[in-house]
């Protein structure tokens, strides 16, 4: 059973790493929208292709339910990746501690 806790444990300590690195993606992406980025920047292209999948969902609920001048979108995922990212690695860890 040591085997599969530390196996647990080593994915939960990734899982925390990709959701950390993708706020930061996320965050990085907000902040070259402020400034008219070239959009055939390859560094450009690869933040709209790793958040726009996320974001255009939170986006168009957005847009549909509470019609603001600004994109809160990525405010919006940042918040909700810190829920799952607080809730689910304590969850894992403990139920990868109390395997024996």
């Amino acid at each position: 059973m040591f085997a599969l806790r530390n196996l647990i444990l080593a994915l939960v300590s990734v899982l925390d790493w990709a959701i950390t690195i993708y706020i930061w993606i996320v965050i990085i992406r907000a902040l070259i929208s402020w400034v008219q980025p070239n959009p055939y920047n390859p560094i450009v292209q690869f933040l709209h292709a790793i958040t726009e999948p996320l974001l255009a969902p939170i986006r168009y609920y957005l847009l549909r339910y509470m019609p603001v001048g600004l994109d809160l979108s990525p405010m919006v995922l940042i918040l909700l990746l810190v829920l799952i990212q607080r809730f689910s690695i304590p969850t894992l860890m403990e139920l990868a501690l109390r395997l024996h």
